[in-house]
């Protein structure tokens, strides 16, 4: 399979999984941002209503944080369990099993595009205007896509190997809700926490990236971007390689799940 064969395949699986989806749902395609921003009101429920944040563009604030990290969890959750759900394919047709977790997360990008236009929308009416470091937006969400894509396929691969690893994942989503700044400010801390914070964890540099961007106006630091792109992409080509070489391995460990 060559990679336009293989990037078409799981295009169209996507947009398949996306139709069936929402046909089991009475709202359909409105839970693609509705879903998103509940988590979003009920953050801003206990941050800023009850326990009252300083805040005064709270709201605004904790949507760019919130709804770019729903992104990357539930792509990486549901495309850890890809592999196991494909299993009646799996044993009918040899595929490459890269494949299931990059349906699946192409599958939660075009969600993620609306919930992106529903983003742009709110800043721009809360007079959070477009500028030029807008220009930006592409790459964070390159750099985005390729750490998702890294992570998705680790899972993936490791929840087929052994099941028990899905509840591991949720966690790890748990505590990167809670250490990634989506309710609180990491250019709080001092600068060299600060610093410590990005470098352990991606996921809350890039949060703080899309509000530099949308909410500052402020181009992000491009050389850390760039890092994070280069490392996940490197670690989506091993991924890639290792999911090929023990390609009969998983779809056994599949079928036999």
């Amino acid at each position: 399979m060559t990679l336009r064969h293989f990037w078409m395949l799981a295009d169209e699986m996507a947009r398949m999984a996306l139709k069936a989806d929402a046909s089991r749902l009475y709202l359909g395609y409105v839970w693609w941002v509705l879903e998103p921003l509940l988590y979003v009101a009920v953050f801003y429920l206990v941050f800023d209503v009850l326990l009252e944040s300083p805040r005064a563009d709270f709201l605004a604030f904790l949507m760019c944080g919130k709804l770019t990290f729903v992104w990357f969890s539930k792509s990486v959750v549901h495309a850890s369990r890809s592999i196991l759900a494909a299993k009646g394919l799996i044993g009918k047709i040899d595929l490459p099993k890269a494949l299931f977790p990059i349906a699946s997360i192409q599958q939660s990008l075009y969600k993620q595009l609306a919930v992106f236009a529903l983003l742009f929308v709110f800043l721009v009416a809360t007079g959070h205007g477009v500028s030029a470091a807008w220009l930006w937006l592409p790459l964070i969400v390159v750099v985005n896509y390729l750490l998702i894509a890294a992570c998705a396929m680790a899972a993936s691969a490791m929840v087929c190997v052994v099941e028990d690893v899905a509840m591991l994942v949720g966690l790890a989503m748990v505590f990167l809700l809670f250490s990634s700044g989506i309710f609180w400010d990491p250019r709080a801390l001092d600068p060299q926490a600060m610093e410590l914070l990005f470098t352990l964890n991606p996921i809350a540099f890039l949060l703080d990236a899309y509000r530099q961007v949308l909410m500052a106006g402020v181009a992000p630091d491009w050389v850390y971007l760039v890092v994070i792109g280069l490392i996940s992409a490197g670690a989506c080509a091993v991924m890639v390689l290792i999911m090929h070489r023990s390609s009969r391995f998983l779809a056994l460990r599949a079928i036999t799940s």
